[in-house]
């Protein structure tokens, strides 16, 4: 890899992390930010929520309006977002603005996410793969030391800094990716010719409009309901809303030449379906940890956000030590049996959770953290080796695009999931609750996943 490379592979990679980076800060911060604003916890919730919600369905858009305007275009444009939202966000007046500057956040870090891999792809022809893995290193690195970010920047100042943080990081990208990524004008012409109608029909507007009302609509239903302790004809509305929304856009999908979420290759691609299934449960428990856990030791047992960031390390570092392991290990034996010990790991971390009591050491919680990161880093590989093994190559975009609404999906999920359990105020009768689902949820993935590998050794055995 050359000088130019380098500093290319430089300028993407200090873009493209900002989407991971914000999206683990913000764990460590949520009991800072419920009582700055006065919120209960399902409200506070919104501040997950919102960032999810947006970069899944900001991502595969941004992947095809790169294709119309051009990667540079898209990519400089992400990090100009970025930096707008940055700014605005520590001056927010009120929560709302907050959620506001968090969802333009997210969709300017997404821009970068969605074209980072493409700009590498096409620009570093040399020792393609290392670009790829560095670039990998830049996302999972990212993830790992967000929460401890986190907690060394509320230590020293206050919520407002995991936003302005990521103001020098923008700054040097914006430079270097000005200067290292080529211009893409065929794009940018392609683009001229296209009216505002066919590039509404080409995203599919009327499907992303659908999808985002029901996810919402579901949402505020469901947590609404919980938060206020009784039904009311509001809570059933907007929940009715959501549900009619989510039937009218599976409908919708089923009949567009170009749809947002293609759900007709779920039924083509039964084996892929799985895999989607199972990477949806892998990241419900994952996160349901990710954020619960910060809550715990900061509202439970009163640990500093600088602890808890330290605490968290765990997690990020037991993730990146596995992930190389993992690579070996499914060269040699296929995904599912690395599949199989990352549920079992997921399982003994819930089940760990659950016998924890309000008098037991602290750094007790470092095992359900490092059996979740040993597990992350094997369902890292794991879930896309088997994803590469269960969908044709003619589909590998869009089966990549479902793989990453599946795990939107269950972060989603995991932070519904948690709301619903706690309601107003985190609580530990509530985190041993929450131990007892997740414990639940991933005895289920380590079935499905010992009744799927039955087949695949009896189609190995008649091979041959």
């Amino acid at each position: 890899m050359d000088s130019r490379s380098r500093w290319l592979m430089i300028a993407v990679g200090l873009g493209v992390l900002l989407n991971p980076l914000n999206s683990s800060m913000i764990s460590v911060a949520i009991a800072r930010l419920q009582a700055a604003y006065g919120l209960d916890y399902t409200n506070v919730s919104w501040i997950i929520f919102s960032f999810y919600i947006a970069s899944a369905i900001a991502q595969p858009v941004m992947g095809k309006a790169s294709d119309l305007f051009g990667r540079r275009k898209i990519f400089l444009a992400g990090l100009v977002v970025s930096f707008v939202s940055s700014l605005l966000a520590p001056l927010s007046p009120n929560f709302g603005w907050l959620i506001a500057a968090r969802i333009v956040q997210s969709i300017g870090t997404s821009m970068m996410i969605a074209v980072g891999m493409a700009i590498v792809r096409v620009y570093i022809t040399e020792k393609q793969g290392s670009a790829l893995s560095l670039l990998s290193i830049f996302l999972s690195g990212a993830a790992a030391i967000g929460p401890f970010a986190g907690g060394v920047l509320l230590a020293r100042w206050d919520w407002h800094a995991i936003f302005i943080v990521n103001i020098p990081f923008v700054a040097a990208s914006f430079l270097l990716a000005w200067r290292m990524i080529p211009k893409d004008e065929p794009a940018a012409e392609v683009a001229r010719r296209m009216s505002l109608r066919k590039w509404l029909v080409l995203i599919d507007a009327h499907g992303i409009v659908l999808f985002t009302v029901g996810l919402v609509g579901v949402l505020v239903g469901l947590l609404s309901f919980k938060s206020s302790g009784q039904v009311s004809l509001w809570n059933i509305a907007v929940g009715l809303i959501g549900l009619a929304a989510l039937v009218a856009f599976a409908r919708h999908e089923l009949r567009s030449t170009s749809p947002f979420i293609p759900l007709r290759t779920f039924a083509k691609y039964p084996a892929m379906t799985w895999v989607n299934v199972q990477y949806l449960l892998v990241n419900l428990l994952f996160y349901a940890l990710f954020f619960g856990l910060p809550s715990y030791l900061q509202t439970v047992r009163h640990v500093s956000e600088f602890h808890t960031g330290i605490l968290m390390l765990t997690l990020g570092l037991s993730s990146l030590v596995a992930s190389p392991i993992a690579g070996k290990w499914i060269d040699k034996s296929g995904p599912r049996p690395a599949l199989i010990a990352a549920a079992v790991l997921m399982a003994a971390g819930s089940a760990w959770i659950v016998t924890l009591n309000q008098t037991s050491p602290v750094i007790g919680v470092s095992l359900a953290l490092a059996a979740f990161g040993i597990s992350n880093g094997l369902n890292a590989v794991g879930m896309q080796a088997a994803l590469f093994k269960s969908s044709p190559k003619e589909i590998a975009g869009v089966a990549s695009g479902l793989f990453n609404t599946s795990r939107y999906l269950g972060t989603i999920l995991s932070s519904l999931l948690t709301g619903v359990i706690m309601g107003g105020t985190f609580s530990f009768a509530g985190f041993r609750l929450l131990g007892v689902f997740l414990t639940l949820i991933s005895l289920v993935l380590v079935i499905m996943n010992l009744r799927r590998s039955a087949p695949e050794k009896a189609a190995a055995v008649a091979r041959d």
